[in-house]
């Protein structure tokens, strides 16, 4: 097996995110769905799960209060994803929108 192809052969991952601040992450896993239930377990209570393949993922809250708004965003460069996520923290109402969590994947 090459280099490349066991590069594009760990390149799922997922982001979760729930109330509060919650998150998990997953990165570089064989498969989407292995990705999808580790984040998934690291996320406590009630939380939205993102895949990420090849991309990057970025989880924004809101610091004066973080069980309000949030935002997150996958995209395929970590500058968009955190720049992205932190505008969304933004207009969901956020006053001091910060990054709690990224995470980026295998780009083969």
């Amino acid at each position: 097996m090459s280099v490349g192809a066991m590069d594009a052969a760990w390149a799922a991952g997922a982001l979760a995110v729930g109330k509060c601040g919650a998150y998990g992450q997953a990165f570089d896993y064989p498969a989407q769905d292995a990705a999808l239930a580790a984040a998934r377990k690291q996320c406590k209570g009630d939380c939205t799960t993102v895949k990420i393949n090849r991309a990057c993922a970025a989880f924004a809250v809101d610091m004066k209060n973080p069980c309000g708004a949030h935002g997150y965003a996958v995209a395929p460069r970590i500058s968009s994803s955190l720049n992205q996520a932190t505008k969304k923290c933004y207009d969901y109402g956020g006053k001091e929108c910060v990054i709690r969590a990224w995470a980026c994947d295998a780009k083969g």
